[in-house]
């Protein structure tokens, strides 16, 4: 039975114990999975209630339907994170971009700077607009959503964009605030 990291934050907040089936049966399929239970997640365990709310919003998002491809969204998520300077997300969705891309000089490039990563007009417009929103929203006018759609973006995936930017900013505000650790295991993947 795995358990999560109680060292996942800098804060004082152990799981509970035991964790309500479900939450076990959902760190046991991530164990499975990744070989590890995101200590994003595990920083959560104190709560479930904040748990499942975390974890309701990030599954939508990430992996729910969208026009936006998966690595799309992992691309957003560094992106965003590389303006906030998250390590923990940066870190942990960098790896993602790598495995998703099958190319680690992406990964770095976006965690970087994304723009000097080989994009092509799509995605450079969308996380164009990923840091805007990241560095001042109060900015955003409808020309800036009319270039979205000029690339090829529907008004669903500029209303995806905007949601993943969003998310990704207060997690990274999370992460940071609490000193959230990056699992170990997340360096040396698909490089």
């Amino acid at each position: 039975m795995s358990k999560p990291d109680p060292n996942a934050t800098a804060l004082n907040l152990p799981p509970i114990e035991p964790l309500p089936e479900a939450t076990q049966k959902y760190f046991d399929i991530c164990q499975e999975k990744l070989g590890m239970i995101p200590n994003v997640l595990a920083a959560y365990a104190f709560d479930v209630d904040k748990l499942n709310a975390f974890t309701t919003m990030y599954n939508d998002l990430m992996l729910g339907d969208s026009g936006l491809s998966k690595l799309e969204r992992e691309m957003i998520a560094v992106a965003v994170s590389a303006v906030n300077r998250c390590f923990y997300c940066l870190v942990a969705h960098g790896a993602a971009v790598r495995a998703l891309s099958g190319d680690p000089a992406l990964g770095e490039a976006l965690v970087m700077n994304y723009r000097v990563a080989p994009l092509d007009t799509r995605q450079r417009a969308m996380l164009d607009f990923a840091v805007m929103m990241t560095e001042a929203s109060y900015r955003i006018e409808e020309a800036d959503r009319q270039a979205l759609r000029d690339v090829g973006f529907s008004d669903r995936d500029i209303w995806d964009i905007a949601a993943t930017a969003s998310f990704f900013n207060m997690s990274n505000r999370m992460a940071s605030a609490v000193d959230m650790r990056p699992n170990p295991e997340y360096h040396g993947q698909d490089r």
